[in-house]
């Protein structure tokens, strides 16, 4: 890419330009719903019902019921219920129920858009909640049959993952993970299996009636964790606790989902595998119950997803700070091509995503138990989430065994602690590194509790790990990078910041040049909280300096009546403001956030899911052109901002890529005067935008019971015009 050059306007656009008037917002059409009524506390089914009652009756609401629901949970409390609205009255419900004192919240019934994170032969199968059709099974094994082969150097494939990971040793010792509940979430188990000798428990919540798994990956997830033979697990004589929560047509829903959480809570289980993962950390009846999961000590183990090579796919609940989520690495310690990178993307756009996955562990050809009683291979992060599962419940019994007790935070900080750094390889890819069973037991012997960061410190100058901070040295008048860090309490379940987070610049380092601001979570619930700290360079430097400067930041948590102070060493590299003709203002803050409502992809081609749900970013899905614009000379800088709070005389331009969001009117106004004045050049790439083919890919969706029209193509060419036609206006005066 050559100089930039101050031109008014560079347009590129893949499909045709249309006026601001084919610009609308399609209302989807409301019908019959169910929604899931969430209290503040458990109650019994009458008293709920006496609330909804009471709240609907005063708004005139008379069509409506609540949906029975039988399963092992219904003789217990609980905190939610289905009601089922008659369309003329949803909105009206809608209103009586969010008012009422005692609801906490009403949010859809949705047919949970999880995956069961299977990947066969290194292409991705992910098994869809929806049924698969035959035909696109068939298209699948074309393809695999299609790739092209080339000679390269055959590995043995170990045939028990327990060796590889030393569980044995732990065996020799007598743990064997006795005593110790997993709850294994997934297509459920067949009793008469011949690997497991302590099957404590079997549940279904899909209303089937059926417990036996009919498409085999329960089997293989449960006995990664307690197969006591042929394709061993870890932990042999635990007790399995087998959650049904998918039908033979990989169908789910969050009710089952929350009736099954309750019931895991209360049997007090220790370990929850979930191999299954989706798009959907805003669902929030299923994170909140996540949350008390923990909170109840539950320690919960989750595939990380199989959407990589792409970053910032991060798939729920294993992206949550209170959740361990497992990435895949191959036996000769490659991160496998289909596990899910980071960063996450709650934080996006204002902010940069938290470190994820935590760890990595094997999950390409791995031996397990098969729905026939005899053993497969399979790849993926399901895989690598129950290795992890199985080895945490052997730990456990271990701990337990020396009469330590163990937390979801203090097991965390162990696996963390204790993880084997892959060399060459960024921290969004393998977290902390690759599991270490037997190091993880020597942390938790002599653990005391703690409170600990992840990451542990921040180097702004290491690279290959601390990608992509590290690809950039900061300077004066930059816009502040930020690194997001998740803080781990291992004192308690719940933690509050004492004062306020203190940095300690080193004046040997020069940390004195280095501006750090602070934002973080006053609470630590349950188990952990967040620290995002942004970094610029202090208007005190002199103009030509250049160098490292260093220091830490010093954070004092109180929980379990006492006091912890912990330390986060922070590094970074400064060099003078690079000329402007160098320096290019990413726009993020118009691209795509997630959860988006119905956006379709930008490459329609992929028709077996066409929504959208990756949010865009210089660092996931555009990391390409970012290296590309970094290898060619080229300063990088991410505004998460309006175009209202940026200094255009620092930049040669602006880049907008992708834009979904609306341009207020004061941006243009702004971008108008930043032309004229700093003669900055606006550079845009977009994307298609067709009214005749948004319609066909509308759909019917079963769970809501409403028409989906795509608000805007994959592109919003619409607002773009608006933009640009200002800007053409104002540049021929």
């Amino acid at each position: 890419m050559s100089v930039l050059r101050a031109v008014q306007l560079i347009f590129l656009a893949v499909g045709s330009l249309r006026s601001a008037a084919c610009h609308s917002t399609f209302d989807s059409h409301v019908v019959d719903q169910e929604y899931i009524v969430t209290f503040n506390g458990y109650y019994l089914n009458e008293t709920r019902y006496n609330y909804i009652s009471a709240a609907l009756k005063s708004s005139g609401v008379n069509n409506w019921n609540i949906l029975e629901r039988k399963n092992a949970a219904s003789q217990y409390p609980s905190d939610f219920d289905v009601l089922f609205v008659d369309e003329c009255y949803s909105f009206k419900a809608l209103d009586a129920l969010t008012s009422h004192p005692i609801i906490k919240k009403v949010t859809p019934q949705r047919l949970v858009q999880r995956y069961l994170n299977e990947h066969l032969n290194g292409t991705e199968n992910k098994v869809l909640l929806h049924r698969r059709s035959l035909d696109q099974d068939i298209k699948l094994w074309q393809k695999l049959n299609k790739r092209h082969k080339t000679r390269h150097i055959l590995r043995a494939v170990p045939s028990q993952i327990t060796k590889v990971l030393k569980a044995d040793v732990l065996w020799r010792l007598g743990i064997t993970g006795k005593g110790v509940k997993v709850a294994i979430f997934d297509t459920g188990l067949s009793i008469s299996h011949p690997h497991f000798k302590r099957v404590a428990e079997r549940t279904d919540w899909t209303g089937d009636g059926d417990l036996d798994d009919g498409l085999g990956h329960g089997t293989f997830v449960a006995g990664l964790v307690a197969s006591s033979r042929e394709c061993f697990g870890f932990a042999p004589d635990a007790d399995l606790h087998i959650f049904r929560v998918f039908t033979n047509n990989q169908v789910s829903y969050t009710s089952w989902f929350l009736d099954a959480f309750n019931y895991a809570i209360m049997k007090k289980v220790h370990v929850l595998n979930l191999s299954i993962g989706g798009p959907d950390f805003m669902d929030q009846p299923f994170v909140d119950k996540v949350w008390e999961l923990t909170a109840n000590g539950v320690i919960m183990i989750s595939a990380i997803g199989n959407d990589g090579p792409l970053y910032g796919t991060l798939n729920n609940p294993a992206d949550q700070m209170d959740v361990i989520g497992v990435g895949g690495i191959s036996f000769d310690d490659h991160i496998a091509k289909f596990s899910s990178r980071g960063m996450t993307t709650w934080e996006l756009p204002q902010g940069y995503g938290r470190l994820k996955p935590d760890i990595v562990s094997y999950g390409t050809d791995v031996h397990g138990s098969s729905v026939s009683g005899g053993c497969r291979t399979l790849s993926g992060t399901s895989v690598a989430s129950p290795v992890v599962a199985g080895a945490v419940t052997l730990l456990i019994s271990g701990i337990l065994a020396q009469g330590k007790v163990v937390n979801p935070a203090s097991m965390k900080q162990a696996l963390l602690a204790s993880a084997q750094r892959l060399p060459g390889v960024n921290m969004f890819e393998q977290g902390h590194g690759k599991l270490d069973l037997l190091q993880a037991y020597n942390v938790l012997s002599s653990y005391l509790p703690q409170v600990s960061f992840s990451p542990s410190y921040v180097d702004l100058t290491e690279c290959q790990y601390m990608w992509p901070y590290c690809t950039q040295p900061l300077y004066h008048s930059g816009i502040p990078v930020i690194v997001n860090v998740t803080v781990l309490n291992g004192l308690a379940v719940f933690g509050k910041v004492v004062d306020v987070p203190v940095w300690y610049p080193y004046s040997h380092d020069n940390g004195h040049y280095l501006d750090v601001t602070i934002r973080y979570s006053q609470t630590l619930w349950p188990w952990s909280g967040w620290m995002a700290i942004a970094l610029s360079v202090s208007q005190t430097i002199p103009k030509d300096w250049s160098g490292t400067v260093a220091g830490h930041i010093e954070l004092t948590i109180e929980s379990a009546n006492t006091n912890y102070t912990v330390n986060l060493p922070l590094r970074a590299a400064i060099i003078p403001p690079p000329p402007r003709i160098r320096r290019i203002l990413w726009d993020q803050y118009h691209n795509l956030r997630y959860p988006p409502g119905y956006f379709p992809r930008d490459n329609l081609n992929i028709k077996n899911d066409p929504l959208d749900w990756n949010a865009d970013h210089i660092h996931t899905n555009f990391k390409g052109l970012y290296q590309h614009l970094r290898s060619s000379g080229y300063y990088v800088e991410v505004l998460g901002e309006p175009y209202t709070c940026f200094n255009a005389s620092n930049y040669g331009a602006l880049l907008v890529i992708d834009p979904e969001e609306e341009f207020f009117s004061e941006e243009i106004i702004k971008i108008e005067a930043d032309i004229a004045n700093y003669n900055l050049s606006v550079i845009i790439f977009a994307d298609w935008y067709n009214v005749s083919v948004m319609k066909k890919i509308k759909f019917f969706d079963e769970n809501t019971k409403q028409w989906w029209m795509p608000v805007t193509g994959g592109s919003n060419i619409p607002a773009l015009n608006d933009f640009v036609g200002a800007l053409w206006y104002f540049s021929r005066f």
